[in-house]
């Protein structure tokens, strides 16, 4: 079931790059995709898109099913922005947060659930989109611009103050803080779905079926966790960008 993953726990190691485990690209154009990655976003998307359309066709003033459902979600999700972000201004921002929190909920779940172990690839394995650094790096990198963007829409070009506040000694490190903030966000995601998933394949090689199931059961929860704190620490960053510096 994991032979793709436990076949190359320890990939060959080089200065141009780390690979873990073999992947099924498409070459578009002289260009390489990664197409486990898209196939699974785009299922995880159409989840996404499914319990949407299923909780709003029919909107009752007492919600049940999908759209009590879907309630919960919208409310979980509007807590995440109103406690990071002050005032009404979470509500620019509920989307995103809300978006990114489903998106990367989504994809984590996709890789513990589905049996996508079971659908056979030219190369590899489908797996959580997650466990791919270019996937949490660009969702860190849409996070940083977006709080560049909410500083900068609201203050203009007085937001780069921050830099020199409390003092201009403090300037490399404040720039510093930028360059981390992508970083931390993006090996913390990347780090907990890929150790989940090959604790679980190993796991899964030496003693099968049984003993892997409650890792797969806990690997399952933490990846709810690593949703959550993804989105927590993007709305934070966003609400330290509007945040008024007396």
């Amino acid at each position: 079931m994991y032979e793709g993953i436990s076949q190359n726990i320890l990939p060959a190691f080089s200065l141009a790059g780390v690979e873990v485990g073999t992947h099924f690209y498409w070459d578009i154009g002289g260009i390489k995709l990664h197409g486990q990655v898209f196939i699974v976003s785009w299922i995880a998307c159409a989840a996404i898109l499914f319990f949407a359309i299923a909780g709003t066709r029919n909107l009752e003033r007492i919600p049940r099913g999908f759209q009590n459902f879907g309630e919960f979600v919208f409310e979980f999700t509007e807590d995440i922005a109103k406690n990071q972000i002050e005032g009404e201004e979470y509500r620019t921002w509920l989307p995103y947060i809300g978006t990114l929190f489903l998106f990367i909920f989504a994809c984590n779940w996709s890789g513990g659930l589905l049996p996508l172990k079971l659908i056979e690839l030219p190369e590899g394995e489908l797996a959580a989109p997650t466990n791919d650094i270019n996937t949490t790096v660009a969702l860190s990198l849409l996070t940083s611009l977006s709080y560049f963007v909410a500083g900068l829409s609201k203050k203009g070009l007085g937001y780069f103050k921050r830099y020199i506040e409390p003092t201009p000694i403090l300037l490399p490190i404040n720039i510093l803080e930028d360059f981390t903030k992508p970083l931390s966000l993006s090996f913390r995601l990347f780090g907990n779905i890929l150790a989940d998933e090959l604790t679980v394949a190993v796991l899964a090689l030496l003693v099968p079926l049984f003993i892997p199931l409650p890792i797969m059961v806990l690997g399952i929860f933490a990846s709810s966790i690593q949703a959550l704190i993804f989105s927590t620490l993007s709305a934070a960053y966003i609400g330290e960008a509007l945040e008024d510096h007396h």
